[in-house]
């Protein structure tokens, strides 16, 4: 059986990554391609037990701390859900995945990038997604769109300068890795953002979609 692709979405806050995410995921089922939808930190139930620490309100990770305890989260979801399903065949499509905790916790809470990086050498030793889109709009646009939702997390709470490190961040990351990222005008239009995440993907994997 063939691998199936595994594919990131990175960006800040209110950039649209579950909307896309969602609209990637109905185009391959049209395709009958299987395509399996995730999202960090999260997608494993260890992994979900772990979102709810880091992402409630009641505590204040130190950086280092809390840099650890998303590789946890991330290696519970690449052992026991990610890898199974790429072995299975499926395409992953995940909201969220290393990028965001170099843009988080590293560019944003000024945790050193080594690191960051020593914990991704140890959770996922040689595991990179085949592609990843970064989907960007100004910091500001992004905070307005996340105020609307019902109960923001503990980061949609932080300032606007936090929120600009991050987005200047995952800049940063596509233009270091432009063979593997993308990054994509989410301000428009979501018909024209997901023509363009699969025109970008279609180059990236080679796969016509």
């Amino acid at each position: 059986m063939q691998r199936g692709f595994f594919i990131t979405l990175e960006g800040g806050e209110g950039a649209g990554k579950t909307t896309l995410a969602r609209g990637l995921s109905r185009h391959l089922a049209g395709l009958g391609i299987p395509a399996l939808r995730t999202r960090e930190p999260g997608g494993a139930p260890g992994a979900e037990a772990l979102r709810g620490l880091l992402l409630g309100t009641a505590l204040d990770w130190d950086p280092v701390a809390e840099a650890m305890l998303m590789f946890a989260a991330r290696r519970e979801h690449w052992v026991k859900t990610i890898e199974p399903a790429l072995q299975a065949g499926a395409w992953v499509i995940c909201d969220r995945f290393f990028d965001s905790t170099l843009a988080y916790q590293c560019h944003g809470r000024g945790l050193d990038a080594g690191i960051g990086q020593g914990l991704r050498d140890i959770a996922l030793p040689g595991v990179s997604p085949d592609a990843t889109l970064v989907l960007d709009v100004p910091s500001a646009l992004g905070m307005a769109r996340a105020a609307r939702r019902s109960r923001p997390d503990r980061f949609e709470q932080l300032d606007g300068m936090f929120h600009e490190r991050v987005r200047q961040a995952f800049l940063r990351i596509a233009a270091q890795e432009p063979e593997r990222c993308a990054v994509l005008d989410a301000a428009g239009a979501e018909d024209g953002i997901l023509s363009g995440a699969l025109a970008e993907l279609q180059c990236r994997l080679g796969f016509p979609l």
